[in-house]
């Protein structure tokens, strides 16, 4: 699924206005919600309309808005197609026809600068992007066009025309990856490139030198190559997460996102967590509709940031809450994000199994949010607010009459049990949502109300294709050159001079991946970061005895949580933007908010027990490491909230810190000690607050 801002599939909104565009196939604005709040303007809507001003996507119109629509509809059918009836010529050759199909639509989608649209002038493409639209639509139907079996043969000698086409397409993915990404990822492109080309040059004794590839060779492995442009990164692209982009899509425009949204408030009642709470039940529900941290979080803080606001919580503190709960998305089955498609891929495991992998460590974030919210509610003072109005349904009521949203999804965890597919069970999935979209009128998928959902899940793919596209210039870089071996060489070499002992080695290669993913992760989108991490990063832990599964986890998580990690969070931006709090506090808290998700993945990768934090091993094994797990990160909370019973002062939370991590290493001596450290800080607070109460009273009987 998409992730990361311009790869989202949450509704655009319109730039002039900061409302719904229902030009892309949004629901009309007079559909009503069941629960009254929702049809509340959220006062935010000009920070969050400033916000999305700057994206480079565009705000078409006219005849070529429906065009566009058109033509996205179209591909989206294709990709429903190819499931069941694939193309007879092969993987890479539907591959090609997917490049050639949604390049050319990025041009269209996506300005060349993102600058802010004047409200009264068009933001259509320019006669430049009809340009580039048109060549690459021919470049990327070159080898079909001049006879797929030829080309393929050509492989290793391409003709002069191949390396043209074949050129004119690099420069094109770049530049359809910069207008959607920005700069980073086509510069990590280029620098690919070049090391490719002038790594001959390089000093001999060097670990990182090799021979050098020629231009001829630099173009063939990407062009004419089961990697490069058609490797697993935009194969995942065309299958996997096209579908469910479309399905994401399917559930928004019958009304699951409203259902969810409804259902979260209407769970709660008066009290001053449950607006906090509220938000971290939304951000999970929703996660099954968008996958996009970013999109969760201006779905969600629009309609909650009123309440938060209401109940007292200061804007960054609100902020910080809204950009968790929107990462969840990300993280939580039975959607994830675009790169559990990619894990699933690589390690040639089942998407279910990656499901699985995630649910403890989704409980045990979700745990933390939910911790953090009561202990935020009872430090800043929060008032008890209702968060569901008087007169509107309640959750039986809600689930009952609407419950019917979650039986899709029931469907594709079914049918992956059963070894179907994921891209046949999605569609299932689609067909199902479909049926029972005619229970509610006002969301019934009508033929136009379908067409819509097509054209927007296949125009939320589009930012996503271009990274897939664009990454495989740097996976097949580093398969050529064998520089993953030698960056991960290095990085295990880096850890030896620190110290020798194999344990120590282990730990500080651990901690300079996390460090290295995460500043990847500033830079380019999730599914872009956990590519390169894992072709570099991965070999580097699993020579050091990590297996492949946690190792692909503790990426994962580490690409994921980038997105609330300063100086660059897109979650915590658009929270800001919504809530009018200063960005870069905003960006602490949400980090506050996510620590223990920082840490839990440590877990897999350290200990002998942290596979069980990923289901591997017994029942009995599962739950004790997760109970475990689940006090290590109330002692977090403690860290990072500073609240236990009361206020909790430093020696408290001093004490927690290591109990935290002692208990996370999930060893029994380790845990003896992380669970005496814990009822230290608890029985050092009892007596504080116990002397602190004592003192009052006296003061109070003095006078």
């Amino acid at each position: 699924m998409p992730e990361r801002g311009s790869e989202s599939t949450s509704q655009p909104v319109d730039d002039a206005a900061g409302t719904p565009d229902n030009s892309s196939g949004t629901p009309d604005s007079s559909d009503t919600p069941a629960n009254p709040l929702l049809t509340q303007a959220a006062p935010g809507e000009e920070a969050l309309a400033g916000y999305d001003d700057e994206r480079p996507a565009r705000a078409l119109s006219g005849w070529v808005l429906r065009a566009v629509d058109v033509a996205a509809a179209l591909i989206a059918v294709f990709s429903l197609y190819q499931v069941f009836f694939p193309l007879a010529a092969g993987r890479q050759y539907a591959l090609m026809l997917f490049l050639a199909c949604v390049l050319p639509l990025v041009f269209l989608c996506y300005r060349a600068t993102a600058r802010r649209r004047n409200a009264g002038r068009p933001d259509n493409p320019g006669p430049a992007d009809w340009v580039l639209a048109a060549a690459s639509l021919v470049v990327a139907l070159y080898p079909a066009l001049t006879g797929y079996d030829a080309f393929l043969d050509r492989q290793g000698l391409l003709s002069p025309a191949d390396l043209v086409a074949g050129g004119v397409l690099l420069v094109l993915v770049l530049e359809a990856c910069r207008r959607t990404t920005g700069w980073v990822l086509p510069a990590a492109c280029l620098l690919a490139l070049a090391y490719s080309y002038y790594g001959g040059l390089l000093p001999q004794n060097w670990a990182i030198a090799h021979q050098g590839l020629n231009a001829d060779e630099i173009i063939n492995g990407l062009y004419n190559d089961a990697s490069g442009f058609y490797g697993v990164p935009l194969s995942v692209a065309a299958s996997y997460i096209v579908l469910f982009a479309l399905y994401a899509a399917v559930l928004d425009l019958s009304g699951a996102g409203r259902f969810f949204i409804d259902l979260s408030f209407a769970a709660f009642g008066r009290s001053r967590t449950a607006p906090g709470r509220t938000v971290t039940l939304s951000g999970f529900l929703l996660g099954t509709v968008s996958g996009s941290g970013a999109a969760t979080t201006v779905s969600l803080g629009s309609v909650t940031w009123p309440i938060l606001r209401r109940a007292g919580y200061p804007a960054e503190n609100a902020g910080g809450m809204l950009a968790a709960a929107g990462i969840g998305a990300i993280l939580s089955p039975p959607t994830l994000g675009a790169a559990a498609f990619i894990i699933a891929e690589y390690l040639r495991v089942s998407y279910l199994q990656v499901l699985l992998w995630a649910i403890v460590p989704t409980l045990l974030y979700y745990l933390g949010i939910l911790l953090a919210v009561e202990i935020d509610a009872r430090r800043h003072g929060t008032s008890a607010v209702t968060v569901r109005e008087p007169g509107a349904p309640g959750p039986w009521r809600i689930l009952g009459r609407y419950g019917y949203h979650l039986l899709s999804l029931v469907v594709i965890v079914v049918f992956l049990a059963l070894d179907i597919p994921p891209f046949t069970a999605v569609v299932y999935a689609i067909g199902i949502q479909l049926v029972l979209s005619f229970l509610d009128k006002r969301n019934a998928l009508t033929p136009k109300r379908l067409f819509q959902a097509l054209a927007f899940g296949l125009r939320s793919v589009l930012a996503v294709a271009a990274v897939c596209a664009a990454a495989g210039i740097i996976t097949s870089t580093i398969a050529k050159t064998g520089l993953g071996l030698q960056l991960a060489s290095i990085l295990v070499g880096a850890a030896r001079a620190v110290t020798d002992n194999p344990t120590g080695v282990l730990v500080v290669t651990v901690v300079l991946a996390a460090i290295a993913v995460s500043a990847l992760g500033l830079a380019v989108p999730v599914t872009a970061s956990f590519i390169i991490a894992w072709v570099i990063v991965g070999p580097a832990l699993t020579d050091l005895g990590v297996a492949p599964p946690e190792a692909a986890m503790f990426i994962f998580y580490f690409a994921v949580l980038s997105e609330v990690t300063p100086p660059t969070a897109l979650a915590a931006v658009a929270a800001s933007a919504i809530t009018g709090g200063k960005v870069i506090p905003t960006m602490w808290q949400a980090a506050k908010y996510t620590l223990p998700a920082f840490l839990v993945p440590f877990a897999f990768v350290l200990t002998d027990n942290g596979a069980a934090l990923l289901t591997e091993g017994s029942a009995v094994t599962v739950l004790w490491t997760t109970l475990v797990a689940s006090a290590a990160v109330a002692a977090l909370a403690v860290v990072t909230g500073g609240w236990l019973v009361d206020r909790a002062g430093l020696v408290e939370r001093a004490l927690c810190l290591p109990a935290a991590l002692l208990l996370l290493y999930l060893a029994p001596a380790t845990i003896i000690s992380g669970f005496a450290l814990l009822a230290c800080a608890v029985m050092i607070h009892l007596v504080i607050r116990a002397r602190r109460g004592s003192d009052v009273r006296q003061v109070g009987e003095g006078l």
